[in-house]
């Protein structure tokens, strides 16, 4: 799993943003459960369950992409 995490935060740009497309926006929301079951943090895959199935969440992935260079996802404060 942290092969993928690794892959995916190391992607272009471009590619970031054509993978946040409707169509592909699944990635991402992949990437989020990825990335919560990697920090065993329940929180955090409920929140990543709950943004799945976003119907507009692609959108907020574009932003934040390209503001951040990456999708938002929530990291608990431990």
């Amino acid at each position: 799993m942290k092969e993928l995490i690794k892959a995916i935060d190391n992607l272009p740009l471009l590619f970031k943003v054509i993978l946040a497309i409707p169509a592909l926006d699944i990635v991402w929301g992949i990437y989020r459960i990825c990335c919560a079951l990697d920090e065993n943090d329940t929180t955090a895959l409920i929140v990543a369950i709950i943004l799945f199935i976003i119907p507009l969440m692609w959108l907020i992935d574009i932003v934040m992409i390209l503001l951040q260079g990456n999708v938002w996802r929530y990291k608990s404060a431990k």
